[in-house]
This record gives C-alpha cells, structure tokens and sequence, in this order.
C-alpha cells in the first residue's frame, strides 16, 4: 500500500475485492479489446474480406496481455487514451493492426464497456442484496413471536414483534430488488454507432447497404453476452446519460434502505434491545472503555450518505450534454459510477455482517415493554368493566385519572408503574390477579404480527429465495 500519496477508502476500507475487479483497469482494457474482436468478426461476417481469420486470431491470442507500458508512453505523445490502447494493441498484432477499431468512434468501446461494467457491477450487487433479505428473512422467522415495545414517533406506542419489525426492513429492500431487475433487464449496449450516431462511417465500408449494417448492432450485443436486441436503436456519439441516473438511482435507493435499518439498530443499540456484533476485542471508544458503540451502523449510515448524494452526478451530467455529445462528462464518470458501486458494496457487505451477528436482549425487550404495557392495557381494562355493567364514559374517566396518577409517579418520582394495582382496589374495574396476569401478557397486543411475517415470508421473501437460489451463502466481511 502506497504512503506517500492519496488512495480512496473505497478501495482500501470498504469495497469488495470483486466489485474493485470489476471496475478496474484489466477489466476496463481486456473488455475494450474483446469489444475490438467482435467488431472484426461481425465485419468479417458481413463481408469485409480484407478482415482474415489469421487477423482475427492474432487479436484473440493477446486479448488479456494488455502492454500497459506502451499504451502510457502513447498517450503521453497523443492525449488519447483509446488511440494510444489502439496503438498498444497493434504493436501486439502486427498483422491486424490495420483494421482493429475499424470504422468506429471512441465511444464504440468507452461506451459498451461502461454498460457491461454496470450490468457485471449490478449482478455483483444484487447478489449481496439478496443475501441480506435471505439473512433478513432468517432473523424475521426467528423472532417472529418475540413481543417488543414498538414506537411511532420514537413515543411508546402499540406492540409488535421484533420480527414483524424486521419485515419492515426487509419490504425496502425488497422494493430496491425489482428497481434493480427492472433497470438491470432494460440495459443495452451502445453498438457501433459512429462519431454523432449515424453510422455513417459503415455506409461506406458496406457501400450503402442498409440492410446489412442494421445487423452490425445486433451481431455485437450477442458475441458480448447480451440479447441480440439489447442496443440501443438511436443515439447520438454516446448512449445516454440518463441510463447512468437510472443506475445510480438504484443505488441510491439501497443506501436509502440500508440507512433506515441502520438507524434503527442504532437506537435499538441505545435501548440496549438489539445490537450489532461487537467482537472480543474490538474496541468501543478509545476514552470510555465499558462502551459499545454501533459502529457498523454508523458506517453503513455514512456511506449511504455518500450514495443518496452521488446520484446527483450523473443526473446533472445528464441534463447539461449538448446535441449529439460534450465530454463534460467523463471526468465525473469516472469518479461517480464506480465510486457509487464501491461505496454501495461496502454498504451490503456490513449489512450482511450485521443482520448475521444480530444480538437480541431478550429480557430487556421485555421490561421495557411491561413497563409500558399497563397503559396499553386500559382499553381492554374499559371493556371488561363494560361487559360487567359498567358505563363506559365513566370507566374512560376513571381509567384516565389512574393513568395520569400513575404516569406521574413513573416520570416524576421515577418509581414503577403501579396503574394495574390501583386499578384492582377499585371495585368498578372488577379485576382479579387472575384477570390480571391475562391482561399482562404481552402476546395479546401484537395483532398479527406473527401471521404477518409468515405470510410474508411465504410470499415475497421465499420466492426470491428460490429465484436466487444460487446466489444464497454469501457472508459479509468487515476489513477494519
């Protein structure tokens, strides 16, 4: 690791080695080389007989081994990076130097390159991204009936379960899944379209024969992987920026999810219910040593940021190109798209390693919530009282004024809450300890939480378990 000069925490803090491959040099350069091999061919099969099989083969044979030291010195002399790996490429292929790149623009490999990039970066994400609604799923099964205080407005308000809550989690991302399909299946590539997107050049090289450059396209999106329908059918020198938006549109929307759970763990670490791993010797603060900060929380919060922030890049890029093309873009490019994807893996990667390491405090859940309970209670204190020949406008009043007695001794004098036993000693309310104990359990205020997340489970989460089975086991690592 290099000391002595800027290098970005994506890389050294955050990002997969995977996702890191996927934007790096070998794979930007091995790809706009195996893009120049299929445009020989799709010339040679259309006709091009100055295109030979022996061209073709010298170009297979040093698809991988970029000469990265003369494509350098070359852009040194002409300040173009696609002419120098062009030049570099030639030195390598002597015979075929003549035709690689042969009617094509810039864009031709810059361009289809940045889309396989995004599709193999996408598939890298939503790999992760299933995995955490797999692990999501597990925890939501596992504490399905698991009753806990649940709060709007961060106030005590009705039970639920600390599964059903986990759900909540779980539908976000769940949303950001058919997002990605969704824009991950409308992807195409730009095809050899020419230097403003009229082909022009292939007019010539085909001698004005229509119907065989309408096949360029389509031969290229197939030998590349894609469908053979999957380019774009117009466009000026360059697909369009707004794909980019929508891209990094979805990658805003998992940091947004990601960020939502995060901060409920955080608070949920606060309340000492549910906390993130902490591992034997990890430390929680350098001055206070009994502490256990939610630090991956936090880091998924702050790089989630970042991601909802980003995506105002490519938007803006977007909206200012000119006609066919301005290169105002490719400076913000290259820092945004990749920076997206590294910080939103890293994102998914502490995601995975907290849902997995999920501590949940029980007993503490459960005071909590029986501290509270008594006041959720009274609505069902009232109706008994009801059932028993009480008037309910007076039992409503009565109730009050115990819960407002007891809310007093609670916030004021700091004591328990002692509603229920004020509310046994007077007869109106006709209460037992029996009645009582049933009042109090905790399971009779979670509704239907439990069937809630079965059905969920069995419904939305199961079938993308089965859709994605392959994907499943991934697990989250944590560099630092």
């Amino acid at each position: 690791m290099a000391t002595d000069r800027y290098e970005s925490p994506l890389s050294q803090r955050y990002a997969s080695e995977d996702m890191q491959y996927i934007f790096s040099q070998d794979m930007k350069f091995r790809t706009w080389r195996r893009l120049w091999i299929a445009l020989a061919e799709t010339e040679k099969e259309l006709g091009l007989t100055q295109i030979t099989d022996e061209m073709i083969e010298e170009m297979k044979a040093h698809k991988d081994d970029i000469n990265y030291d003369v494509a350098r010195e070359q852009e040194k002399k002409v300040r173009h990076d696609v002419m120098s790996h062009v030049y570099a490429y030639g030195v390598q292929c002597p015979k075929a130097k003549g035709i690689i790149h042969l009617g094509a623009t810039s864009c031709y490999v810059g361009d289809n390159t940045d889309i396989i990039v995004m599709n193999d970066a996408l598939s890298l994400v939503k790999k992760k991204l299933v995995n955490v609604i797999d692990k999501l799923g597990k925890f939501a099964e596992n504490y399905k009936s698991q009753p806990t205080l649940a709060f709007t407005h961060f106030q005590p308000a009705q039970p639920t379960t600390v599964g059903k809550r986990a759900t909540l989690w779980i539908n976000e991302f769940m949303m950001d899944l058919e997002d990605l399909e969704y824009v991950q299946g409308s992807l195409k590539l730009l095809g050899s379209k020419g230097t403003t997107g009229t082909q022009a050049s292939f007019l010539e090289l085909f001698n004005g024969d229509n119907e065989t450059i309408d096949r360029i396209d389509s031969m290229i999106a197939e030998k590349m992987g894609f469908a053979k329908d999957a380019y774009y059918p117009v466009s000026g020198q360059t697909y369009s920026r707004k794909v980019d938006t929508r891209v990094c549109n979805i990658l805003a929307g998992i940091a947004a999810s990601a960020h939502k759970m995060s901060n409920d763990i955080r608070l949920l670490q606060h309340l000492k219910e549910v906390e993130e791993p902490f591992e034997k010797s990890q430390i929680g603060s350098s001055a206070m040593a009994y502490k256990r900060n939610p630090m991956r929380s936090e880091r998924i919060a702050s790089l989630a940021n970042y991601v909802m922030v980003n995506a105002m890049n490519p938007a803006i890029t977007s909206a200012t190109q000119w006609f066919e093309r301005t290169l105002d873009d490719s400076a913000n490019k290259r820092i945004s798209i990749p920076e997206g994807f590294l910080a939103v893996d890293g994102i998914l990667e502490l995601c995975l390693n907290v849902v997995d390491g999920l501590v949940v405090n029980e007993k503490v859940i459960i005071r909590r919530l029986m501290s509270e309970l008594p006041f959720m209670a009274t609505e069902n204190i009232m109706m008994d009282a009801v059932k028993e020949g009480e008037d309910r406008q007076e039992m409503h009043e009565r109730i009050r004024k115990l819960s407002m007695e007891a809310g007093y001794r609670v916030k004021k004098e700091g004591l328990d809450n002692n509603l229920l036993e004020m509310a046994v000693k007077d007869p109106a309310f006709h209460l037992s300890e029996d009645k009582i104990d049933e009042i109090m359990k905790p399971e009779k205020y979670v509704g239907r939480s439990i069937y809630q997340v079965e059905k969920y489970i069995e419904n939305f989460v199961n079938p993308v378990r089965t859709k994605y089975q392959d994907m499943l086991g991934q697990e989250g690592h944590v560099s630092v």
